[in-house]
């Protein structure tokens, strides 16, 4: 596996999706080598379960690390000049490490996560192999908005052998760039649902320290301070209830960008005090949180750059915690959470229609508990992360049959 971003440390909310993606590869008895870049804080076993990590140094002093673990985007929307400077370096760097992991090893198969700059390295590594690229979201977003990220993107799904996508929206809009329909499917996230699940406990450990009383409403929401995490319109929609909540408050976890900004929107709607930044949460902490809240919200949005969401983590923490979930349907979380089934849906930027929802379910336990537990049984019955493994499984089988053959099983036709 090729990836630029993975968990640096064991609880790291960087790249959180891949660790159970190479792990539950390595379960089904395949040998896996990740190929990285190196940073500071990776702080990594040579082995972790079955996953043998290969870290590649790029840049000549620690401050120029940007390449990958959201470090080279500004806001998630533009490179920043550091990203232009090393990516050159990171490149070579990551291509010489892919090639020859492959060559010493003897790999069979390789598996490219985004397809910029992921593919580009892998195609180039190794273009004699069965490759299989997938999609997470800002790498599509890159292609395109950039003429020669475009150029790229395109040539490297013409080589690879077949193509996933977390979403349907980010494997039409990969389609669109040139990737080919009948090589390509949609395989949303897994979730830990052992982690993340109902926890009385865990309930009172968060809201005793902040202070809360059992009858006070707790939001909560993390993700990278970013535009296409809409956390500005949650804020205007705390702002909203206010008057009819007094205990109302929000956490939300993370950090990016736009802190000062959202920190400010608070004051100046007149609800920092309603607020919490706990700051970037580690894992156990995240499960601890929903666990904790009233209602997750998850309010993303398409930005106005374009970019948007594969499918944020925690839509499937949510539902797996069994918290009910207010949502909008951007990017692929309306593939899994359904309005009035396990979740609540709304529009897009729709303040009013946010606040709305937030208000009828708090004064809805009953609601409440119904979406919860239905989304929980639908995570338990169907988004596994074995059945995400089993998925890619599938995806290297098809890979390594020709052109054909690959054809034919798109088709849902039998294949020699």
């Amino acid at each position: 596996m090729v990836a630029t971003s993975y968990p640096r440390f064991p609880g790291d909310t960087i790249g959180t999706f891949m660790e159970p993606i190479a792990r539950g590869v390595a379960a089904r008895g395949h040998e896996v080598h990740m190929v990285i870049p190196w940073h500071p804080r990776l702080a990594r076993e040579h082995v972790e379960d079955g996953v043998r990590f290969h870290p590649f140094r790029y840049a000549p002093a620690r401050s120029l690390c940007v390449f990958g673990y959201a470090g080279a985007l500004r806001a998630d929307v533009s490179l920043r000049l550091s990203a232009y400077a090393v990516a050159p370096l990171a490149l070579a760097a990551g291509w010489l490490k892919a090639r020859n992991i492959a060559r010493v090893f003897g790999a069979t198969v390789i598996h490219a996560h985004w397809v910029i700059p992921g593919g580009a390295i892998a195609a180039a590594a190794c273009p004699r192999l069965p490759m299989v690229v997938s999609l997470h979201g800002s790498d599509v977003y890159l292609a395109e908005r950039n003429p020669v990220a475009k150029r790229v993107a395109r040539a490297v799904f013409q080589h690879a052998g077949w193509m996933t996508a977390c979403s349907e929206d980010l494997r039409s809009r990969a389609i669109a760039l040139g990737a080919t329909a009948e090589r390509s499917e949609t395989v949303p996230y897994g979730v830990d649902a052992d982690r993340f699940r109902p926890d009385a406990e865990a309930r009172a450990r968060v809201r005793g320290p902040l202070g809360l009383r059992e009858d006070d409403p707790l939001l909560f929401t993390a993700g990278r301070f970013v535009r296409k995490k809409g956390f500005e319109y949650l804020i205007d929609a705390v702002a909203r209830l206010a008057p009819r909540w007094p205990g109302l408050r929000l956490a939300i976890g993370g950090d990016g960008d736009l802190d000062g900004e959202l920190r400010a929107r608070g004051a100046g709607q007149g609800v920092a005090d309603r607020l919490f930044f706990p700051g970037v949460l580690a894992q156990g902490e995240v499960a601890d949180y929903l666990a904790a809240a009233d209602l997750a919200v998850v309010p993303s949005i398409r930005d106005d750059s374009g970019n948007v969401d594969g499918l944020p983590n925690v839509v499937m923490e949510a539902l797996a915690s069994g918290t009910a979930l207010v949502a909008t349907t951007a990017g692929g979380i309306a593939a899994v959470a359904h309005d009035d089934v396990n979740a609540a849906l709304v529009a897009e930027r729709d303040v009013d229609g946010l606040a709305g929802t937030i208000d009828r379910l708090l004064r809805s336990p009953d609601t409440r508990a119904r979406l919860g537990a239905r989304a929980r049984e639908d995570v338990l019955r169907e988004h596994s992360w074995t059945r995400v493994a089993e998925a890619f499984e599938r995806a290297y089988r098809n890979a390594r049959k020709g052109p054909d053959a690959r054809n034919a099983i798109a088709a849902g036709l039998p294949s020699k």
